[in-house]
């Protein structure tokens, strides 16, 4: 990790992420006070050398001036943990919105806390559940002061340099994206790029989703289908009597393939343990990022099919789109007497 002067930092939620960011940051020696609602979470990482704290003043009260908070909440409960803890603040506290919030609140949100001299800094964060060992990357908004003297916070919390080969074409030597942490800009500039990020990573998992279900897929041919005029036929049979191990297609797609990534790791190690996949549904959420991001291309004028169609895909997922399917069936039914068929 990093040898930069340790700092106290205090922590408000402890799921999966705010949890494993405060060890990270323990682990580097930097001192943490945290709080939630889980008693269980609270007393798990006092076990582990935290500071707990009772409740948001007793929060407050136990961080030395000036304060640092870091917020991990989800995108709802944000604005109304902020009104309260922004109320027990002092002038020069900075807060740190680490989650997933809309980057127009952070615009908001900053400049609701300007007048009481509160520092406000949003910060997407990505990493999941195995960002303890890999770090986080981090994508900053803020000011420039506010955001320089929380940056031992932020090289602790960042994967740094590791092992990743430099890129070749790059001649900057200054820059923090290279430790895997950036000030994008402004209020709001942290979560616009990681709002974007999200959306690229709904296209991504589409586009391996829907591969391996065509390779899946490969014997087509090998199964009768049915002949009659509600189903096209497979005009050619012989070119799909493949039956093609998915699980293994993920496993060596992984080493040197164009499309290798930590995706197609994950995937790969969910076949290895169900091939089939049996314990999921195929019901996809979405959590605001990629709704924004298509919302912003259109604002831009910029094409995003891609995205915008694995966001609508996630929708089909979740039956959002039975009704349509239910007006498309009515419709032929009614035009041409085609009548539904079961299964």
């Amino acid at each position: 990790m990093t040898t930069d002067t340790p700092m106290q930092l205090g922590m408000i939620g402890l799921g999966r992420m705010g949890a494993n960011l405060v060890r990270r940051l323990m682990r580097d020696g930097h001192r943490c006070v945290v709080y939630d609602l889980d008693r269980e979470a609270l007393q798990e990482l006092e076990k582990e050398g935290a500071t707990a704290a009772t409740s948001l003043h007793d929060f407050v009260d136990k961080l030395e001036k000036p304060r640092n908070v870091w917020l991990m909440l989800p995108a709802g409960v944000v604005q109304p943990t902020l009104d309260q803890l922004a109320a027990l603040l002092d002038p020069d506290d900075t807060v740190v919105d680490g989650g997933n919030s809309y980057y127009r609140d952070d615009i908001a949100r900053a400049k609701q806390l300007a007048p009481r001299g509160i520092h406000y800094v949003d910060c997407g964060t990505s990493g999941g559940v195995w960002g303890l060992e890999r770090g986080y990357c981090l994508m900053i908004g803020g000011e420039d002061d506010a955001v320089a003297r929380l940056n031992p916070v932020f090289r602790t919390i960042a994967p740094g340099a590791g092992s990743v080969e430099p890129t070749p074409g790059r001649t900057r030597a200054d820059g923090t994206a290279p430790e895997g942490y950036l000030h994008c800009g402004p209020s709001g500039a942290g979560h616009f790029v990681k709002m974007v990020h999200n959306g690229v990573e709904y296209g991504m998992m589409a586009a391996v989703a829907e591969g391996l279900s065509i390779i899946k897929h490969a014997d087509a041919g090998l199964h009768r289908r049915a002949v009659d005029a509600e189903t096209a036929p497979l005009r050619e049979p012989e070119a799909y009597q493949y039956e093609i191990d998915v699980a293994e297609v993920a496993e060596v797609w992984r080493r040197g393939s164009v499309v290798s990534s930590w995706l197609v790791d994950l995937v790969a190690d969910a076949l290895a343990r169900s091939p089939e996949l049996d314990t999921f549904t195929g019901r996809v959420s979405d959590s605001g990022e990629g709704r924004w991001t298509v919302l912003a291309a259109v604002d831009e004028s910029v094409p995003a099919p891609v995205i915008i169609s694995a966001l609508t895909q996630r929708y089909e997922s979740r039956g959002l789109g039975e009704f349509t399917d239910k007006l498309l069936s009515a419709m032929r039914g009614e035009f041409g007497g085609h009548a539904e068929k079961a299964g």
